[in-house]
């Protein structure tokens, strides 16, 4: 009795003081202060108070521009006194913040600071406003925040960035009656800022400077004891033995204790619970209070104070009170991290994941905010920003010593020589790196265990697993990113510099799963070998959106393919079913052929398309649009994923439970219909397949162009390390009598230096962030990852046709990547199984370019410029000279199909990279006289150094000689596009000329000069390729057995000496433009041109067999466009001409241009090219047998017009036609036979075509 008497007086003790503090500490209610008018709470005037097109969060405090220019003020203004508000930055773009007064009238041109009575500051501009402008502050970045303070007392205006003042801005500024200022801001298209007038703490606050909006001081008091007195509860207990209450660590109190300490506690709840629903209590005081439990270090399981005062809180608080304070607490958490500044050891960013951590791992909070509040907002947790500001970030310290190349060669690639003092530089740069790079891998830790308690699959004991929560809502966020993908106006996606980061930490999550899974179950797939099974692509467990499939429309393969799904997978499709689908596809396409929407205005789910959350700097949705235009909204699109219209065997993702997924006793889950090609044993967990399939998904969205876009700061770094390194040599050079100049380079040197050590510091961090080994693994695994899942796919035959297109498309992507993007130091021939890898990948291109499964134009345009790009590198050649033969002769098959109906620049580029190297002159990386200039980028596929395939040109001389059928119209298509491609450029050197020679100034369009260099290219590739098939098979040409030899010989000698005639007549169209070297048609010159046709000469008229080259020369000689002369010019023996005679008078396109007008310009010879010393003789050679053979050719020529072909007049007649008995030449009758059967003359049918030969006449 005594012990129940003893706590029942000490939980009236504890009452009473509760009473007590209730009524010595009222709330006050809420009253204006004096100087301030308008609503006590403060927000953006959405009513009446704006400008243009804006958007606007839910809680009126974020706003983002959507118009040129467009301004918005708050609902309170101020007459007297000092006040302050503050303005988170959330974009650095173009903004003017500052006041006005109720009479400023804005548009799309004014904003606030463009008239009298306004004042601004811009950070962007680093300038202040009011009508005229001035320099003022210092520049602004993402995540800074600005305070604007006002003195109506003294009348003057101030700004303070991050809580530095900048200075007083403006003085004397208009006070008086009837003057009244608003907080007010005018911003840009897509700009965004967050305002706090007082409704959060403000961050920076000033001494005698009021927020707009009153601070709950009352509440702040109230709260602060109530939590004080839990503290105090939660360390004390009763000891009923001694009668005494003692002491305790509260990281020892339990929940299941004491009934006393619980009833007290509840009644303490009973006043705080209400006081935890507001935002700045919570900030203020709650995150604080759990912000200092775990100052004092430890891992977090250390701290087991948390986990017990959430259990307080379900247990204490009511449902809608717990999950307003946990919403407001994790906005806080996600608002703090996404914006606290940089600083050396990452002290803040590491505090709020800590923090974080320790709230996810209470098993019913996680759910809840699984559920209802983070997601899309969780991927700003796994965001680590790069700091803009080197030095506030404190990367000077961590990296004392900057480095970048300094040594260069000829064609501007770094050197790996480099002096002594140049390596002690490197490596102190290099253990900088790596200091900083330990402290980033302790965010990333932290990182991936918040992901690792959202992957937690075992924790069913209040109602679904974690892991399924998250996988819903990972897909919708897919679903949001992928349906407003490339849409011009389209707001509402993920960053990609956030999507970078998460994908990393999700790789790292889930093959931690993976493998643990593999332990607990060794039949299972190791994670090195993950892949995602084809059944997932048409058993509708998983919903595709609308993405795009190999094989077209879903629909469409439900209905072509349904006896193969029944067959192959089991799955049977209803017809209803089926009907319903395609009047859905047809309903959407006459839906988007609708009329276009106005801009600002993308429907969505039947409302205006929501910006980005993250575009919003409150992590709110900005639900309202505001406009001051009249705005028509078009019918919308049906909502993302509408309940009333169910795909076929699809499950909407919220319908989804875990036995959908993971499946039961006899339910397979997402591995229903697994087709017989796949073998039949446990991959891993089916909730992993799915979050691996949408990890693919993911890096195809957008991660692959960031990887990118970041790549720019090396590129920059490189920049300036040349510029540097131009200018140190030009201050060697200068002469001691020019000090002027002098001066100047060393003022470029100096700015040149701080540029650079700027630079270094931040591409440290970015390679610590995005390129360092650990992400070029995460790519490579999701390369070999996507080669797995094609290959699993590809073995299902047709159904392959249900694989989406982007499995493809990041092979490729993520392929191109880790060649090209992440660190020369991480090589690429480190990663393990490289060569393996690199043989598969060759394998998938050279299989699927031409794969009739794969219907989609850009896929398989994406595929044969990938194989183009593979075959230009030697490591990737070697690759596909390792593929299969049965492979790499079909592809070369491939490659050799006609031409016409299909894109065959590609096609042909691919050839003519095999045959590079081995060519007539045809061994250079860039063109000689471009040797000279601005070396371009060196890892571009077409300035990598020859390698050609000997293996791949044995197969392709195979497949030639054997289908005769094939080797024809093959050539014949490719003479087609060489007529085509010189005839178009010719025309447009035309019109270049025609603008150049007139005497008004002319500027000749640049995509004009694009297309006409385009078209020389082709030109010299198509050539290229003839080069290789004539030396490769020359019997297609010169055999005349076959049937089309003589006709193909004919065409290509006549195109042959259409391209000599026309580049090498003296003072000819091609030499003038040429002489212009207009900007952009700097690949057009005689060496490429020229050298490819000498090598098709040189391989008919001098390599062949006797008989060949007298039937090649025959051939050749006979075309009427033949000219000695032309094959005289190859070796320089033409008439040499000063190039004023070949330059018109005329001003040239691009006066000033110093190329545009050299002093003479020598004749082309061969003897002067580098490329061809050895093969000079040949060309003699052949000189001197054409001057022969042309000579005994016009000795025999006839005499008589009866001798020759009445069609061309050119050549004899050799061909008497069936049954109607008229001549011809053979080419010219041959060639007509290709298109039509009927006679020239009298139009019967051509049953044959017989020899002719003319009987000799009687002397």
């Amino acid at each position: 009795i005594n012990k129940e008497r003893n706590s029942a007086n000490t939980f009236k003790k504890r009452h009473l003081l509760i009473e007590m503090h209730s009524r010595t500490c009222p709330r006050p209610p809420d009253q204006p202060v004096d100087g301030c008018l308008g609503p006590l709470t403060v927000v953006l005037d959405h009513t009446s108070g704006f400008e243009g097109l804006l958007f606007v969060d839910d809680d009126l405090l974020g706003v983002i521009g959507h118009s040129n220019f467009s301004s918005i003020r708050a609902t309170t203004c101020v007459y007297r006194g000092k006040w302050a508000y503050e303005v988170l930055i959330s974009s650095q773009g173009l903004m003017q913040i500052g006041w006005c007064t109720l009479n400023c009238r804005f548009n799309q041109e004014e904003g606030v600071g463009d008239t009298p009575d306004s004042y601004a500051y811009d950070g962007n501009r680093v300038r202040k406003w009011n009508v005229t402008t001035t320099n003022y502050g210092k520049s602004w970045a993402a995540g800074d925040i600005v305070s604007c303070l006002i003195d109506l007392d003294e009348g003057t205006i101030t700004f303070c960035l991050n809580g530095q003042s900048l200075g007083t801005a403006f003085s004397n500024i208009k006070m008086g009656p009837g003057v009244a200022y608003f907080p007010a801001i005018s911003l840009s298209f897509k700009e965004s800022v967050a305002f706090n007038f007082g409704s959060r703490p403000l961050r920076y606050p000033v001494e005698g400077y009021l927020p707009l909006q009153n601070p709950p001081t009352a509440d702040l008091l109230r709260a602060h004891k109530l939590l004080g007195y839990i503290k105090t509860v939660l360390s004390t207990t009763l000891d009923t033995q001694e009668e005494k209450v003692l002491e305790k660590d509260s990281a020892c109190w339990s929940l299941h204790g004491e009934p006393t300490t619980l009833v007290t506690l509840a009644h303490i709840f009973n006043y705080f619970a209400p006081l935890m629903c507001k935002v700045y209590l919570v900030e203020d005081v709650l995150m604080n209070f759990l912000l200092g439990i775990l100052e004092g270090g430890g891992s977090v399981d250390e701290h087991p104070l948390i986990q017990q005062l959430l259990d307080l809180f379900w247990l204490l608080m009511e449902d809608y009170e717990v999950n307003e304070c946990l919403k407001q607490l994790m906005m806080s958490l996600l608002r703090a991290y996404r914006f606290s500044p940089i600083i050396p050891d990452l002290g803040f960013q590491i505090h709020y994941l800590r923090l974080t951590t320790a709230i996810l791992r209470h098993e019913k909070s996680r759910k809840y905010l699984l559920s209802n509040v983070l997601y899309p907002f969780i991927v700003v947790f796994f965001y680590i920003k790069t700091p803009l500001r080197v030095k506030e970030a404190g990367l000077e310290e961590l990296i004392p010593t900057t480095w970048w190349p300094t040594r260069f060669d000829k064609e501007g690639k770094e050197s790996k020589d480099e002096s002594a003092e140049e390596r002690l530089r490197r490596r102190a740069y290099e253990r900088g790196c790596q200091r900083l790079k330990k402290r980033i891998e302790v965010v990333e830790e932290l990182q991936v265990q918040i992901l690792k308690l959202m992957l937690n699959n075992k924790d069913k004991g209040t109602g679904e697993a974690s892991r399924y929560i998250f996988l819903n809502k990972f897909r919708k966020f897919l679903q949001e990113n992928a349906s407003n993908r490339g849409h011009p106006t389209a707001l509402s996606l993920c960053p990609p510099e956030y999507m970078v980061c998460f994908l990393h930490r999700l790789i790292t999550a889930v093959r931690s799963y993976w493998d643990e899974g593999k332990m607990r179950n060794p039949g299972c797939v190791s994670s090195d070998e993950a892949y995602v099974p084809p059944q997932l692509f048409y058993n509708g467990k998983v919903d595709y959106f609308d993405l795009q499939r190999l094989g077209g429309l879903l629909s469409h393969l439900k209905k072509t393919l349904k006896d193969d799904l029944a067959s192959k997978a089991n799955i049977l499709m209803d017809p209803a079913e089926i009907q319903a689908t395609s009047m859905d596809d047809l309903d959407e396409e006459e839906e988007s052929g609708s009329a276009q929407r106005p801009f600002g205005a993308v429907a969505m789910g039947g409302a205006l398309a929501r910006p980005s959350w993250l575009s919003s700097p409150t992590l709110g949705r900005a639900n309202r649009f505001l406009s001051t235009a009249a705005v028509s909204l078009m019918t919308p699109r049906r909502p993302l994923a509408p309940p009333e219209k169910v795909k076929v065997r699809t499950l909407a993702v919220e319908q989804r439970t875990e036995e959908d997924i993971e499946g039961s006793h006899g339910n397979d889950g997402l591995l229903l219909g697994r087709p017989l090609e796949e073998p039949d044993h446990p991959i891993t967990e089916k909730s992993l397949l799915e979050i691996l399939d949408g990890i693919v998904m993911m890096y195809n969205l957008s991660v692959h162009q960031q990887l990118g876009k970041m790549v720019v700061v090396s590129d920059d770094v490189h920049e300036y390390a040349v510029a540097l390194k131009d200018t140190e040599e030009k201050i060697a050079r200068c002469p001691a009598r020019r000090p002027d100049i002098l001066e100047e380079l060393q003022k470029s040197q100096k700015v040149f230096a701080e540029k650079l050590n700027h630079l270094s510091r931040r591409l440290a961090w970015i390679n610590a962030t995005i390129y360092c080994k650990d992400k070029m693994l995460d790519v490579y695994w999701l390369l070999r990852v996507c080669i797995l899942t094609i290959q699993h796919a590809d073995n299902t035959g047709t159904l392959f046709a249900f694989a989406p297109e982007f499995y493809l498309n990041v092979a490729m992507n993520s392929y191109s990547s880790l060649k090209n993007y992440f660190s020369p130091s991480n090589c690429m021939d480190q990663l393990p199984g490289y060569e393996d890898t690199l043989t598969q990948l060759a394998a998938i291109l050279a299989k699927h370019f031409a794969d009739p499964r794969i219907v989609g134009t850009d896929i398989k345009d994406s595929l044969m410029q990938a194989l183009a790009s593979y075959v230009c590198y030697p490591q990737s050649l070697r690759a596909v000279e390792r593929i299969p033969e049965e492979q790499r002769v079909s592809m070369m098959r491939n490659l050799l199909a006609p031409y016409e109906q299909r894109p065959w620049a590609q096609t042909n580029w691919i050839l003519v990279r095999l045959w590079r190297g081995c060519g007539f002159g045809y061994r250079y990386t860039r063109l000689p006289h471009l040797l000279k200039t601005k070396p371009e980028d060196t890892n571009l596929p077409s300035l990598q150094k020859p390698c050609p395939s000997l293996l791949l040109q044995r197969h392709m001389a195979e497949l030639l000689s054997l289908d005769k059928d094939m080797a024809a119209s093959f050539l014949n298509s490719v003479l087609n596009q060489l007529n085509w491609a010189f005839s178009e450029f010719i025309g447009m050197i035309q019109e270049i000329q025609q603008a150049a020679e007139r005497p008004e100034r002319n500027f000749v369009d640049t995509r004009q000069l694009k297309v006409c260099a385009t078209c020389f290219d082709l030109s010299v590739s198509l050539l290229r390729v003839l080069e290789m098939t004539v030396t490769l098979v020359p019997q297609i040409f010169l055999d005349w057995t076959r049937p089309s030899a003589e006709l193909l010989l004919r065409r290509l000698a006549q195109l042959l000496n259409q391209v000599l005639n026309r580049v090498t007549a003296e003072r000819n169209l091609f030499d003038r433009v040429v002489n212009l070297r207009l900007p952009g048609l700097e690949s057009v010159d005689h060496y490429p041109i020229l050298v490819a046709v000498t090598g098709i000469l040189v391989r008919i008229l001098v390599d062949c067999e006797r008989q060949g080259v007298s039937r090649a020369a025959s051939v050749l000689l006979s075309d009427p466009c033949f000219q000695l002369h032309s094959i005289q010019h190859l070796l320089g023996e033409g008439e040499t001409s000063p190039a004023a005679a070949v330059l018109p008078q005329t001003p040239a396109v691009h006066p000033g241009d110093p190329a545009a007008a050299p002093a003479e310009r020598k004749h082309f010879s061969l003897h002067a090219c580098e490329y061809i010393s050895l093969a000079e003789q040949k060309v003699e050679q052949m000189l001197a047998f054409l001057t022969i053979e042309s000579k005994q050719a016009a000795a025999s020529t006839p005499t008589s017009e009866e001798d020759l072909c009445p069609i061309c007049y050119a050549h004899s007649i050799s061909a008497v036609f069936k049954p109607c008995s008229h001549k011809s030449c053979k080419a010219c009758i041959n060639q007509h036979l290709m298109n039509n059967k009927d006679c020239f003359f009298c139009k019967a049918t051509i049953t044959g075509v017989e020899d002719y030969s003319k009987k000799p006449t009687a002397s």
